[in-house]
């Protein structure tokens, strides 16, 4: 399949969810990297979940770069991601058993944030302390440890990063240090919700972490000095973004955000690349909406329609297992992500689970005390008042998923797709028809 000129002529190019995650963003990273020397992951941890079927094989990767699937391309885990070691290992390991030489392919930066057994503790009892203690809702975490993960990076004396791993006799005195500090905090947290757990043991926590550190350090390296290097040298550079725009701890629809910045704006951060370094931020949207999770969400359907978007789109979390909330697309919350991300070009994915639908809906603003607003409110509480206002496209009958050019959709499918270009302003690039990485639709 011949790449588009855009996609030629751009040196260094971005993905970015644009929604609240499940985008589709894996595949089409597994679907561009190919042409490109280098994939670097940027933020997140393994909350995140993208799934990759290339050859009928379906590959759920959550730490590790789609480019990886793709020999002769260098798959870098960026600064700005936190991992666990014994998820990664455990990922690499799924991913030899399965065929696929990890060997040079790839590279964890030493400078990356761990994610400790403490911080999944503390991830559930701070969970369980909102729902006990007031009216809140939760906010819907995988219970991974990556919120309180970030939270120790920024609070700098209980964090540890990929290179502590190196100096055993560090590791342990840090950790004698921290685990007592957790212990503390996580004791009086439990009283407070009256849940049990079981008092840490830094021994124990630095036998497993050696353990599962054993099968990374070979992969560990400054990785901001070697993409400044593959930039010098002129090499393509793919960044991949996980989670998605509004879901960005700054400008996504906060409380219930992920705890990294999921906008382009992480890319500089999260590389040690310099700003204005990409050429193209490629934005990956769903041709409807879904939210995992708690949040608001104005146009999640609650009825027959929804429960037939997730029926055929399978929409059920590739890290958690759990459905996806589902409901049409929602262009209000598009632009604004596009206007914190930069977004260039959208790619526009699973096109395909519309088929058969009469009519299909995009909210074009939203109903808010008497007013018409075409703003994402700041406040969680203003989104979920918001009620969505809609404009009605007719519907296409036929399947597409063999479709390969825009010519060979139905007339429905593509004055839909015509519809949220002209509303948002920018050109649909990409627009993904099936789950292989084939049934994919480039448009310059």
């Amino acid at each position: 399949m011949q790449d588009p000129q855009w996609l030629n002529a751009a040196r260094h190019v971005a993905i970015c969810g644009l929604q609240w995650g499940d985008e589709g963003k894996g595949k089409l990273v597994d679907r561009l990297a190919a042409g490109f020397d280098v994939v670097v992951r940027y933020n997140g941890g393994a909350n995140a979940g993208h799934t990759v079927v290339a050859d009928g094989v379906k590959h759920a990767l959550h730490l590790v770069p789609c480019g990886i699937l793709h020999p002769g391309t260098l798959n870098v885990i960026g600064n700005g991601v936190v991992l666990d070691p014994a998820s990664l290992a455990a990922e690499i390991i799924e991913l030899r058993a399965a065929g696929v030489d990890v060997g040079d392919r790839l590279r964890i930066s030493d400078r990356a944030h761990l994610v400790m057994p403490y911080h999944r503790v503390e991830d559930g009892l701070l969970e369980a302390a909102v729902a006990t203690s007031s009216n809140e809702a939760q906010l819907g975490t995988t219970r991974r440890g990556i919120g309180p993960c970030y939270a120790d990076k920024a609070l700098r004396s209980t964090a540890l990063r990929v290179s502590d791993l190196a100096d055993h006799t560090e590791l342990s005195r840090k950790l004698e240090h921290i685990v007592a500090v957790k212990n503390a905090t996580l004791g009086a947290l439990s009283a407070m919700v009256g849940v049990p757990w079981e008092t840490l043991r830094a021994d124990a926590i630095l036998e497993d972490t050696l353990a599962a550190a054993a099968g990374l350090m070979p992969f560990v390296a400054d990785t901001a000095a070697l993409l400044a290097e593959a930039r010098d040298d002129g090499r393509r550079i793919l960044l991949e973004g996980a989670n998605a725009a509004l879901l960005d701890v700054d400008h996504g629809t906060y409380p219930f955000v992920t705890s990294s910045n999921a906008a382009s704006s992480g890319i500089y951060t999260g590389t040690g690349l310099p700003g204005g370094f990409v050429d193209e931020v490629v934005g990956v949207v769903k041709a409807y909406q879904t939210r995992v999770g708690a949040g608001p969400m104005p146009t999640e359907l609650h009825d027959e329609t929804g429960a037939r978007m997730r029926k055929r789109g399978n929409e059920y979390g590739t890290t958690t297992g759990r459905p996806r909330r589902c409901g049409w697309l929602d262009l209000v919350a598009l632009e604004h992500a596009i206007r914190i991300s930069g977004a260039t070009r959208i790619a526009l994915m699973l096109l395909d689970v519309l088929a058969g639908f009469d009519e299909l809906k995009v909210c074009t603003a939203y109903r808010s005390d008497g007013r018409t607003i075409k703003r994402l409110p700041a406040s969680a509480a203003g989104l979920a008042a918001a009620e969505p206002l809609y404009e009605t496209l007719p519907g296409f009958s036929e399947e597409i998923v063999d479709c390969r050019s825009l010519d060979a959709l139905p007339m429905n499918a593509r004055l839909y797709v015509q519809a949220i270009s002209e509303y948002i302003g920018i050109p649909i690039s990409v627009i993904s028809v099936g789950p292989d990485r084939n049934a994919t639709i480039m448009l310059d």
